[in-house]
């Protein structure tokens, strides 16, 4: 389905980065990974992006791992370089790259958190703009599919002020790119993502069981197959510029998690996605 593509996946050493990276490139694509984690005990979480491109290999696909510190625009420019000099194109980005601050869940007010949170603001929210404006140039031409990791805290109180700056400046900035790639035949979308049963999310659920019981989480390679599906629409320039619920989006193309299960949507719980003005103001 995706052999000879052309694929990048921003912080994919673990949690959802990995996981789409795996689903893609079990459908046969040349999958790009990068992160900052070489080695295990690098990092608090396990995972590595050598780990990752292994086994994607090992799926079927190409993995090739790519040292990269998002938060270092000259590392991120060397990266897309590599990939220019290998392909001279990208099929699919996936804009995934975004820090975890430890006390990001804590309950208070803002003033009361540590002002590193606005680190999400960086590696997230700047680092998607960056690595989109290599990509770009890459992708035009080629009917490219460009995808940012989100989350409905883009619209309702999550996590504080930081956090749904950081996502809604994504959704924003999916929409204006999206104004710009539709000459070119590239789409953008934003994914508002569920509850993901990532490294992170494993460790809570250990911790404290019975708070989660009958939640439903999704694994981590449900969104790179939703992506693969949405890639295949031969209509999917008319989702450009979209905010979607990835579940939502999954039941639309008959996409079911590795589990056979039909993830849920969370609309009316957190809300309905962020629509914007068709103004144009150029």
């Amino acid at each position: 389905m995706l052999e000879n593509k052309v694929c990048v996946v921003t912080g994919g050493s673990r949690g959802v980065g990995r996981g789409i990276a795996l689903a893609l490139g079990a459908l046969g694509a040349t999958v790009y990974i990068t992160g900052r984690t070489q080695k295990e005990g690098e990092a608090m979480l396990p995972g590595t992006i050598h780990g990752a491109a292994e086994e994607i290999t090992a799926r079927g696909g190409r993995g090739i791992a790519l040292a990269c510190d998002h938060a270092d625009d000259a590392q991120v420019a060397a990266a897309f370089e590599r990939i220019a000099g290998d392909h001279g194109r990208i099929d699919i980005l996936v804009n995934n790259a975004f820090i975890v601050p430890d006390r990001l869940v804590e309950p208070g007010p803002f003033w009361r958190k540590p002002l590193a949170l606005t680190r999400m603001l960086e590696v997230g929210l700047r680092s998607s703009y960056v690595s989109s404006f290599h990509a770009a140039p890459l992708m035009i031409g080629h009917g490219g599919l460009m995808a940012f990791t989100s989350s409905p805290g883009a619209r309702c109180y999550m996590h504080g002020p930081a956090y749904g700056a950081g996502k809604a400046g994504v959704d924003k900035m999916v929409h204006d790119m999206a104004h710009d790639l539709r000459p070119h035949g590239v789409v953008a979308v934003s994914l508002w993502l569920g509850l993901m049963r990532t490294e992170r999310t494993l460790q809570v659920l250990e911790a404290e069981p019975e708070k989660y019981r009958g939640t439903h989480f999704e694994s981590v390679e449900f969104p790179g197959r939703v992506l693969a599906a949405l890639y295949a629409d031969p209509d999917r320039m008319n989702r450009s510029g979209g905010v979607y619920y990835l579940a939502e989006l999954g039941r639309e193309y008959g996409v079911r998690d590795i589990d056979g299960s039909q993830p849920p949507s969370y609309r009316e719980w957190l809300g309905e996605p962020t629509r914007f003005s068709p103004a144009v103001v150029e």
